[in-house]
């Protein structure tokens, strides 16, 4: 991560959580009230395709990692990537400063008068902590989530407990100073809480 490609937005929210924790119903509302939500998984997705990181991706892992098609195959690149902290870290640094540069450019156009929202699920390791004003942090107990993502992704509990227990290791060493948290288990009211925040967040 170079200093460089880091934008601090005072009108940037970054919503975050892990896997499973809920954080696309409360995008999901965002968007319903109106406000802007760039996210991050979609991104990648999108900037993955391109040549440029194509071609650093099959440098980084080999072409077995695409399709017959040529397609990159996702769940071969997450086997690789989630077994092995080293070939995480290196799928990290080719997308990370993709994607950090792609927000630079949204947020700039959307956070100029009011808020707007980036969801990421890694803050911390893409540096988009450093980008934001404020933290959403959704939360839900671990049976919750792993209910959650085996009904949507059709994971095994192998899969699941492996991109979980991943992500849950990761300590911030230089928290965000304002973050605030969102329970989303499936009982607890988010709208209300929705609705307080973004009362605290929209610039007066």
């Amino acid at each position: 991560m170079t200093t460089t490609d880091i934008i601090r937005q005072s009108n940037l929210i970054a919503l975050t959580g892990g896997i499973g924790s809920g954080k696309s119903v409360v995008q999901r509302i965002l968007t319903a009230l109106g406000y802007p939500v760039y996210d991050c998984d979609s991104r990648a997705r999108a900037l993955m395709a391109t040549p440029a990181i194509t071609a650093s991706l099959a440098d980084a892992f080999g072409y077995g990692i695409f399709d017959s098609r040529g397609s990159l195959d996702r769940r071969v690149l997450a086997s690789i990537v989630f077994s092995d902290p080293d070939s995480l870290d290196r799928l990290n640094s080719i997308t990370h400063a993709a994607v950090r540069a792609d927000l630079n450019r949204w947020a700039s156009g959307h956070c100029r008068h009011g808020i707007a929202f980036v969801e990421t699920a890694i803050l911390y390791q893409s540096g988009i902590d450093k980008m934001v004003g404020r933290v959403w942090e959704v939360t839900a107990p671990r049976d919750i989530r792993i209910s959650r993502i085996s009904i949507r992704n059709g994971w095994t509990t192998g899969e699941i407990t492996a991109r979980i227990d991943i992500q849950d290791s990761f300590i911030a060493t230089d928290p965000h100073p304002r973050v605030d948290v969102i329970v989303n288990d499936g009982s607890s009211p988010i709208l209300p809480r929705i609705e307080n925040l973004i009362a605290q967040s929209n610039p007066l």
